[in-house]
Order: structure tokens, then C-alpha cells, then sequence
């Protein structure tokens, strides 16, 4: 989860994770393919959709991964009322500032509610992305793959098939997503190095390919991050 407490935009970017947008009372913009903008009160954008977006208030967005909705037809709009409710269950006592230490299983629900989930994965996929992505992972693909009983090619296979996205894409993710969680505490090569990412400079290619914006961007920003375990 990020918040930011005013207006905000980000350039041009594709994530491999579902991405709720839920604006505090301002509205949210994306513009991708052809000059196609869609505005809502809150969107769902979709995994590995390429593009922009901006924020016209305070907001918080949630990051689900690629499993968690039923897939749908592309960005999915979200009335007022979704949007509150989202924002609602994010809420719990004692939060200072938009989506602060927000309850993200809450918001969980609440969007499988409002989108509907998608369908369990393989075992063996879900053995592959769980030991790939956790923390401090340096288990390379033949192992995992061996773990499973399957070859690293056809690993790779099909964990694409079942989730539509690369292994090492969704590696990638899990590692931004550390370096992101340390930044508030660390400097951009520490959280670079922490992450598991060759130098500062690879983190921010990263960071611009996935999120839009670089390391120095977020932490000067003052931006809230949260995450939660219970992702899977």
C-alpha cells in the first residue's frame, strides 16, 4: 500500500499487480494505449497495463498480486461509494494520515467483494512464487523447479501460463517492493542493496519501469507504505 496526503502523478510504468487507486475525494486519471484517459472516483488498474495516472487529491492505493481478482476486460471504475468502502476498511483507530498502517486484509475483502477473486493457483506455481519472492530469496529457478518436480523450462512455462507474468518479473516486483518498504529508514543504496539489487542505479531503473517514479522520488515525498503477509 502506498499514501500520499496531496495531488500526485506518475510517468509511464506497467506493474505486475493489480493496482487500486482510491483518491480522498479528489478523482483519479490513467491514460494508456492510444490516448485513451479513463477518470473515475477510484480504478482498478490491471496487471501489466501500461500506463500513467495521476491523483487529484490525497490517496492511497493498494497493490494486490496477479491472482488475487477475476480478470476482467481492462481498468474496472469505482463509484464514490466503492471507493468509501475501500477506504473505510483501509481505516482502523489510531491512523495518522491517509491509509497509515491501513488494515489490508480489510481492503482485501472488501475489493473481492466488490470484483470477485480469481482462481487458486497450482501448487506448484504457487510453491515456485512464494519461494522466488520472499524476503531475502536467493533461491535460484533449478532448485525451485526441482523442489516441484518440473524442469526450469517448463517452470517458467507455467507459471506465465497460470499467472500471465515472467517468474523473474514477479522476482523483480517482490525486490522493489523491500527496497520501497525500507526507504522511509534507509538511503536509496542501502535499500538497493538490502533488496537484493546489483547497485542503486538498477533499483531505479526498476522503480521508473514499475511504478513510474524513482527511489529519490518516493522517499522525498514523505510517501506511507505498508505490506502485508497475507498477500497469498
Amino acid at each position: 500500500m502506498f499514501a500520499e496526503s496531496g495531488p500526485a502523478g506518475v510517468a509511464l510504468h506497467r506493474h505486475p499487480a493489480w493496482k487500486v487507486v482510491l483518491p480522498l475525494g479528489g478523482h483519479v486519471e490513467v491514460a494508456h494505449g492510444a490516448g485513451r484517459t479513463v477518470a473515475a472516483a477510484g480504478l482498478v488498474v490491471p496487471p501489466q497495463l501500461a500506463h500513467t495516472c495521476a491523483v487529484s487529491s490525497g490517496y492511497a492505493a493498494v497493490f494486490l498480486d496477479p491472482w488475487v481478482l477475476l480478470p476482467g476486460p481492462g481498468l474496472t471504475r469505482l463509484d464514490e461509494s466503492a471507493t468509501r468502502r475501500v477506504l473505510a476498511a483501509l481505516h482502523h483507530p489510531g491512523d495518522h494520515g491517509p491509509g497509515a498502517e491501513g488494515d489490508l486484509a480489510a481492503a482485501r475483502s472488501e475489493l473481492l467483494n466488490l470484483i470477485g477473486a480469481g482462481r487458486p493457483l497450482d501448487p506448484r506455481v504457487a510453491h515456485a512464487v512464494r519461494e522466488s519472492t520472499r524476503a531475502g530469496s536467493g533461491a535460484a529457478i533449478a532448485s525451485i523447479a526441482a523442489d516441484v518436480g518440473l524442469s526450469p523450462p517448463r517452470l517458467r512455462a507455467l507459471v506465465h501460463a497460470s499467472i500471465g507474468i515472467p517468474l523473474t518479473r514477479l522476482r523483480q516486483w517482490a525486490r522493489l517492493r523491500a527496497a520501497v518498504a525500507d526507504l522511509p529508514g534507509e538511503s536509496v543504496a542501502t535499500a538497493a542493496a538490502t533488496a537484493g539489487f546489483a547497485d542503486q542505479a538498477h533499483l531505479t531503473r526498476t522503480a521508473r519501469t514499475l511504478v513510474g517514479r524513482t527511489p529519490a522520488s518516493i522517499a522525498r515525498s514523505g510517501l506511507r507504505t505498508g505490506v502485508s503477509a497475507g498477500d497469498r
